[in-house]
């Protein structure tokens, strides 16, 4: 059982995490926190992109709001 959780370590650790070494050995903080910005825009305009269809979807009144929609109500 012990070797697939060092499978695991060695999936993680050396593939799926490797493109985040390059960022712990640069010497400017700007460059090394562009990552996190990057991620946090597409993750807001994630968020405004799915606010505005759940806002299209109520106008138009598609959703079943009844109170027996779903049985544990």
């Amino acid at each position: 059982m012990s070797k697939f959780f060092y499978g695991i370590e060695d999936l993680f650790v050396n593939y799926l995490f490797s493109p985040f070494d390059f960022f712990r050995f640069l010497e400017s903080w700007w460059t090394s926190n562009t990552i996190n910005w990057i991620f946090f825009v597409i993750g807001f305009v994630a968020m405004v992109y799915w606010m505005n269809q759940l806002k299209i979807f109520n106008d138009r009144g598609e959703e079943d709001k009844s109170i027996s929609s779903h049985s544990y109500l």
